[in-house]
């Protein structure tokens, strides 16, 4: 560990250069820091901090900045959170009260990105034994059907079925209408396991259909089972450092349209307790070297069901941001639970 003359002057570094965005050097340091060490002293602990990897010299400059294992000895010892302003804390418990829970989940994500000026992200829960509310058929053409899935949150889905026989706009009425009058309410397992039997009184080809639409259905579930909902994401391009990389931003949008890897990010905080902080390289996703990911789980029922999250550049205010993950985090669990 260091000593605290050091661990002074780094916290010191760290601070402006969040602050500033410029190299810190070492008139700023005598400055900031309340120590009265002479500008050669602080030379030496700046090269013994560089020697350790917790800070670095771009370029020519005669000023540093923070390496991401700087950051990261900062986040763990020497940070000091601030509470969340009044102001911050009343818009997000005016925007997230109970209410529908697609509606809250995406108004968590916006909240995140309005109120810290980055991309706010939120995992949605997974569904398990996703019911339905309403089924729809509509023709497309002959032998291909459109499948209209409302669930009791009002999410819809979509799938199209390709089917071997046609069928009137009539047929498909009918269809729909037996399935909504009957099954309702019902998991699309739960309709899986009782149509081999309670549809033998239908039309061999009406039962056809029922079947093509309960797999469809199945698969639409199931891709929906866990959303990954962003907001905010183009404010990253004002985040931008003269030595940060375009091509860096340029892959995490593409990790944004793909999601996949940063829905696998953000099941690391699932089974943690509380805020958990990944920083450039420290996520294993080669997107996120520039970037820093502020995430923190949430619950329905004593159960965590999902993560939100903030994702900005290494430079951030984290004593701010973070508070602002866990409070949201906390409101949106309490939220749930009063569905």
């Amino acid at each position: 560990m260091l000593n605290e003359r050091a661990q002074i002057l780094l916290k010191t570094l760290v601070e402006r250069y969040i602050y500033e965005g410029q190299p810190v050097g070492s008139r700023s340091l005598s400055k900031f820091s309340g120590l009265d060490l002479s500008p050669a002293t602080i030379r030496n602990v700046m090269a013994d901090l560089e020697e350790m990897g917790l800070v670095m010299s771009p370029h020519t400059s005669a000023g540093r900045i923070p390496t991401p294992k700087g950051y990261r000895l900062f986040i763990d010892h020497l940070l000091v959170i601030k509470s969340l302003r009044e102001d911050e804390l009343h818009q997000l418990e005016n925007q997230l009260h109970p209410d529908n829970p697609t509606r809250l989940v995406n108004a968590a994500s916006q909240l995140l990105s309005e109120l810290t000026h980055f991309a706010g992200v939120v995992v949605t829960p997974k569904r398990t034994g996703a019911v339905f509310r309403y089924i729809e058929f509509m023709a497309l053409s002959e032998k291909r059907i459109l499948l209209i899935i409302v669930t009791p949150d009002g999410d819809v889905q979509n799938r199209i079925i390709f089917t071997d026989t046609p069928y009137s706009q009539t047929d498909l009425i009918e269809a729909g209408n037996f399935i909504n009058q009957h099954y309702a309410g019902c998991t699309l397992d739960e309709i899986r396991s009782r149509v081999q039997t309670e549809l033998k009184q239908l039309r061999q080809d009406m039962t056809k259909l029922m079947n093509a639409a309960i797999e469809a259905g199945g698969d639409a579930v199931k891709e929906s089972s866990e959303v990954v909902v962003l907001a905010g994401e183009r404010r990253l391009l004002d985040t931008l450092d003269a030595s940060e990389s375009l091509s860096s931003l340029k892959k995490l949008f593409e990790l944004f349209e793909r999601k996949t890897k940063l829905l696998q990010l953000l099941e690391l905080s699932r089974n943690a307790h509380g805020v958990k902080i990944f920083i450039g390289g420290e996520s294993d996703v080669a997107a996120f070297d520039e970037f820093s990911v502020i995430t923190a789980p949430y619950e329905t029922e004593g159960s965590v069901v999902g993560t939100v999250g903030v994702i900005g550049p290494r430079r951030m205010a984290y004593e701010r941001i973070i508070p602002i993950v866990d409070v949201t985090a906390k409101l949106l669990s309490s939220s749930l639970s009063k569905q």
